[in-house]
């Protein structure tokens, strides 16, 4: 009750606040810092074999291979928690895709969406509207889900205005058009793990939130750094594009919120040195 509220609580950032607020929600750290490689590509080498029989060069295809079916793409999928059984995932990062895909390119590109209406139906895990254990059982459930999905069709990019890269891996043919329309073009790389990963599902009960963990990230020069990391869900009959740009923008929102929080806690300890 606001009788029992702690008066220092008022004085703190939203980050400070909302990272109290998982503490308070799971009475034990809920997210397990990991470790995750910004590379998926597959290791050439192979340590204790002979050079005889050890490969001296990455394959330049992989066998079996065809539109939806990418080994490495799958990979970074499983690396996400979704593993496409029916082998039909489709990466989406440029209009192309949207060919391969057999989907109609965006009626307009860029498309603006205007998601103001849809923010308040998004609660963050951890908040008054949304616990973590209700918000990991819906995600795990989706996960399972898109699992068994028939075809995945994942449109990939920056966040608008941003260079934060986006994923989001979905079972809905008629929303990934758009999503590629909003998304900023992201220069063409190899599939990673993606700072904000969306998981919105069709044909089943309604489920919106979000939550925003820190990891550890392990650097192309094995450098290893703490980041934070959005998930989104988002399930119903036919989730809308409005409330997918919702998750994505709120997401945004809190991983700069912790991004600032980290760089004045930094530049405070070098003062203090």
């Amino acid at each position: 009750s606001s009788s029992n509220t702690n008066p220092q609580l008022i004085t703190m950032n939203a980050t400070t606040i909302r990272t109290l607020a998982r503490g308070v929600a799971t009475k034990a750290p809920r997210f397990t810092p990991t470790i995750r490689l910004f590379s998926a590509a597959p290791q050439t080498s192979s340590p204790g074999l002979p050079d005889s029989i050890t490969r001296v060069a990455a394959p330049s295809a992989f066998p079996n291979e065809y539109p939806g079916q990418n080994y490495i793409f799958n990979w970074c999928l499983n690396a996400d928690g979704v593993t496409p059984l029916k082998k039909s995932a489709f990466r989406i990062a440029k209009p192309l895709d949207l060919k391969v895909a057999g989907l109609a390119l965006p009626k307009t590109s860029p498309l603006k969406v205007n998601a103001k209406g849809e923010r308040s139906k998004i609660p963050e895990a951890g908040s008054d509207g949304l616990d973590f254990d209700t918000f990991d059982e819906a995600l795990q459930s989706t996960k399972d889900a898109l699992s068994l999905s028939d075809s995945l069709f994942c449109p990939e990019g920056h966040s608008p205005g941003t260079r934060t890269g986006v994923r989001i891996i979905s079972n809905m043919k008629v929303i990934a058009p758009d999503l590629v329309a909003y998304l900023d073009r992201a220069p063409k790389r190899d599939p990673k793990s993606q700072p904000i990963t969306c998981y919105v599902l069709s044909g089943v009960e309604e489920f919106s939130g979000y939550a925003i963990e820190e990891v550890e990230e392990t650097m192309e020069d094995k450098s290893r750094v703490a980041v934070s990391v959005a998930t989104v869900v988002v399930t119903g009959k036919q989730p809308s594009l409005e409330r997918v740009v919702a998750g994505i923008e709120l997401s945004m929102e809190g991983l700069e919120a912790d991004a600032k929080e980290r760089a004045e806690k930094k530049a405070a300890e070098e003062k203090a040195e």
